[in-house]
């Protein structure tokens, strides 16, 4: 029998759902001994930081799904669309018609993944040189993007009628690298409803109105909204991460903020039986929390567009965004180059943290031309310099240039860095010193971090260039000798050999 070309298609897409399914538990219970149980004493014993998490320091994700199909002004766009006034809801109203007649659920039949291809997102999050890859599995509007018997707003379901995290799962995990979903669910429930001081106030996503469908008590719009119960919610929340524990598996759970509206029993439940899967299953597993939302104990700190202003003990996670104004796509997206993305990159490594980069698919599943040459020019550069990033730890100091960073945390203004600039990082007896740009040809530097003559050098290279270095240690620092010719203008790598550190 000859089978078509959709056919085979739509079979290989059918056996790949299946397999998905097949990881599932029908349930929260279980008859087998939990080695952790839902306290943070308990779960206080299981190692946070995972030895792939320290090695990978690059991942990248994806913010796409129903709030990709606007296309307007940023990802708040499914909140800010029910304000009055504001710049979203005049869009909404000119473009779809008022909020009341055409509700951010009208979006859903119109979010169709229709270019969509797992296998093209890996092999581009591949190239780039990411470690850990993945997707939002569900943002702050209530859409889980995998098949979920919990929330019935899910892309099995309703709109591409696929399981994009399946997809993903299994073409990331298929190219060796681990496999991330970030959840940002908490935000949803709404808790001003009988406030109308508060109405407004973005603890909860979605506003509450009681001429929009944001407060409607339909059984099935209320799910979307958050406009239910807290009980209902709060065992929807730990539900639906159930699903994406034991369908999926991923590497890393991430969430963003509001994970205070969740009562402590809650999330501890959560991290029991992550923690237990893991266990089960021989696998490391890393959970990230904003504003300490979670013990650390049990999770690592995420900043938000922003990082710590030294080196610590404590490792930890920075997620920022190629883009541009907006996390989700829209049509008029700003980019950050792959000089300032690398520039992140570096000083996050030198203080011992790890950056999760964010790409703006559109609608269709495309992650348009511009983001992916961003990308893949940062992966050129890790080809290259990547020894001086993956699997190193800090050294004896972070760095050394005039540009100061004054504050640790999150959003912090963006820092343009100097090729007098520099950053250290180390793997074993080798010190890999990091220009923030290149300080030019033939150029005496002064790495003054070497002073006081407390090393033993045996090798200087140039990363990038085969010419042969010139050295001396003096006493004040270690004086070298740049490459004749420019090697690269994003971040320059000197690899330094001593015999002891």
């Amino acid at each position: 029998m000859k089978i078509n070309k959709l056919t085979y298609l739509l079979i290989i897409l059918f056996v790949s759902m299946i397999s998905c399914k097949q990881q599932g538990k029908s349930d929260l219970a279980t008859t087998k001994k939990q080695k952790y149980v839902a306290n943070w004493d308990s779960l206080a014993k299981y190692e946070e930081t995972a030895n792939w998490f320290k090695e990978a320091k690059f991942g990248i994700y994806a913010h796409w799904g129903v709030l990709s199909v606007p296309a307007y002004a940023n990802d708040w766009y499914p909140r800010n669309m029910h304000i009055k006034g504001s710049k979203e809801y005049q869009h909404h109203v000119k473009t779809y018609g008022e909020p009341s007649e055409f509700g951010y659920h009208d979006f859903v039949p119109m979010f169709k993944a229709e270019k969509f291809n797992a296998e093209d997102w890996a092999s581009l999050f591949q190239r780039s040189g990411a470690k850990f890859a993945g997707i939002v599995a569900e943002h702050h509007d209530g859409w889980s993007n995998w098949d979920s018997k919990t929330n019935p707003w899910n892309s099995v379901d309703m709109g591409p009628h696929r399981d994009i995290v399946c997809e993903l799962e299994k073409a990331i995990h298929e190219k060796g690298m681990k496999f991330v979903t970030s959840f940002h669910k908490a935000r949803t429930l709404q808790v001003f409803q009988k406030d109308s001081s508060k109405w407004l106030d973005d603890t909860s996503y979605f506003p509450y109105d009681p001429d929009m469908p944001t407060s409607s008590s339909d059984s099935l719009l209320s799910i979307l909204y958050g406009n239910i119960p807290k009980e209902k919610f709060y065992e929807n929340w730990l539900s639906e991460l159930h699903e994406v524990i034991h369908q999926y598996g991923p590497d890393l759970i991430y969430f963003d903020s509001k994970l205070d509206k969740i009562p402590d029993s809650i999330k501890a439940k959560f991290v029991a039986d992550y923690f237990n899967y893991a266990e089960e299953n021989d696998k490391e597993v890393v959970i990230t929390h904003k504003e300490g939302e979670l013990p650390k104990s049990v999770s690592l700190e995420d900043l938000e567009k922003g990082r710590m202003n030294t080196k610590t003990e404590e490792y930890w996670l920075t997620d920022e965004t190629v883009s541009v104004g907006s996390w989700s796509y829209t049509n008029d997206l700003g980019l950050k180059t792959a000089d300032e993305i690398i520039d992140v990159l570096v000083d996050i490594v030198s203080k011992n943290g790890a950056l999760m980069l964010n790409v703006s698919p559109k609608a269709n599943g495309i992650i348009p031309e511009d983001q992916q040459k961003v990308l893949l020019e940062i992966g050129k550069w890790l080809e290259i310099n990547g020894e001086a990033i993956y699997s190193t730890t800090t050294w004896k100091v972070f760095g050394e240039g005039p540009t100061k960073q004054e504050k640790s945390g999150m959003f912090l203004d963006k820092i343009t860095y100097t090729p007098q600039d520099i950053r250290y990082t180390q793997k074993g007896n080798n010190i890999y010193v990091i220009f923030l740009g290149w300080p030019g040809e033939s150029k005496e530097i002064l790495l003054k971090s070497f002073s006081n003559n407390q090393f033993s050098i045996t090798e200087v290279e140039f990363l990038g260039s085969d010419e042969k270095a010139n050295y001396e240690l003096k006493a004040e620092g270690l004086s070298i000798l740049t490459p004749s010719e420019i090697v690269d203008e994003n971040a320059w790598v000197i690899k330094i050999t001593t015999s002891e550190n």
